[in-house]
């Protein structure tokens, strides 16, 4: 078959490998059609971040069902996405369904190979069937967007809350109509690329360009954002959500850090004295069955959340390394790149 290969840093190759072989007598073959880039993938390739060389990343990824057991609840042609975080089942958080949580797991395109690539063997109880009307294309989207519905239901969110997400790229995009859905009014969309708030009017979000506005003036002064989640991962967006909450606001932290988050004394009372509550997040639960977060967003994809206008690329998995080049490059305008296999 051929994949995306990343063979060492910043070396990726596309070319032919040995068809994978299932690792469980309950796995099934999962012929891949779209595999997304996520905002990980790229330190995980040009910045050192790969548990081991060669991998094929690519943990976003529809598909059909190419082989299955003849006792599995799948069949050939089933169309299919996959949850990439693989849980041991014995540990302590495995236990109650916290796979997230979980204390030996493996993953999908990066600790083990993944959806860069034609073919990926998958255990069954990770697979989820995309219902008829929603494109495999959207599909594709399934798991950074039950990643930004894990991050709200961090949330204990009411109708009529007023909502701020900080950083518009894909996730941001994905949190703010989740936030909708739910009924915050307004939700407000903060980021300092022109693209990125023009991509957030055009979905019917109100925008604040922090580059030309103070954001956390603009919040306060209308009491304050009930609701803030930051989608960025910088020390100064971090504070900036702490300082755009309101009184016994919530912060749902989601960007993945890069630098030290210091919180100076002045602000660090603010969040006692206003009672705001800070939570974490990390990616997504897919249990209870039926009521998990991946069966929710696909019941949602190409109806209440619009992934489609996220996409702004879609080349083939062959022009893979140039992608990338261009994205680490910033030599133009990215929102979320699916590989068509």
């Amino acid at each position: 078959m051929k994949a995306l290969v990343l063979e060492g840093e910043r070396k990726l190759v596309y070319r032919t490998v040995p068809d994978p072989a299932p690792r469980s007598e309950r796995d099934i073959l999962v012929e891949v059609k779209f595999t997304g880039i996520c905002g990980s993938d790229l330190p995980r390739a040009y910045h050192g971040k790969a548990y081991h060389y060669p991998l094929v990343m690519g943990h976003e990824f529809s598909g059909l069902v190419r082989e299955a057991p003849a006792t599995s609840a799948y069949a050939v042609g089933d169309r299919v996405v996959a949850f990439p975080l693989l849980a041991c089942k014995r540990c302590g958080p495995c236990q109650t369904g916290d796979y997230a949580q979980c204390e030996n797991y493996d993953y999908l395109g990066s600790r083990r190979d993944g959806g860069f690539a034609e073919l990926v063997w998958v255990p069954e109880e990770n697979l989820f069937r995309v219902p008829d009307r929603v494109d495999l294309l959207s599909a594709a989207m399934t798991e950074p967007c039950a990643v930004a519905l894990h991050g709200v239901e961090r949330l204990q969110v009411q109708a009529g809350m007023r909502a701020l997400v900080i950083g518009g790229g894909p996730i941001g995009l994905m949190v703010a109509q989740w936030l909708r859905v739910k009924g915050c009014r307004p939700v407000t969309v903060a980021d300092i690329d022109p693209a990125k708030l023009e991509l957030a009017g055009r979905l019917g979000f109100a925008v604040v360009d922090s580059k030309k506005t103070d954001l956390v003036d603009e919040t306060r002064a209308v009491g304050g954002a009930d609701c803030v989640v930051e989608a960025c991962g910088l020390p100064a967006t971090f504070l900036q959500a702490v300082n755009c909450a309101g009184r016994f606001g919530q912060v749902v932290f989601m960007g993945n850090i890069a630098g030290d988050f210091v919180v100076p004394e002045k602000d660090f009372s603010r969040i006692l004295r206003n009672e705001i509550r800070i939570a974490g997040t990390w990616n997504s639960k897919i249990t209870p069955k039926g009521r998990d977060e991946w069966t929710r967003v696909l019941d949602s994809l190409d109806d209440r959340i619009d992934v489609k206008s996220l996409i702004s690329h879609r080349p083939p998995l062959s022009a893979g390394a140039d992608i990338f080049d261009r994205m680490a490059g910033r030599t133009e305008w990215f929102s979320k790149v699916v590989f068509t296999i």
